[in-house]
């Protein structure tokens, strides 16, 4: 069964969380990174994955 984690996707540009999903754990060990639209810059930015505080 494969392990699913809940990750947070955050802005590069202004560094607001905008976005929850889910990723494989076992096949993507590595920091999730996917172009998604910020409202706070109101276009589309790269966002990567964070650590839950």
């Amino acid at each position: 069964m494969a392990v699913k984690k809940c990750v947070r996707l955050e802005c590069k540009e202004c560094k607001e969380i905008n976005y929850l999903t889910k990723k494989n754990q076992k096949a993507n060990p590595d920091k999730l990174e996917l172009k998604k639209f910020c409202n706070r810059c109101r276009k589309v930015t790269s966002h990567t994955e964070t650590k839950k505080k």
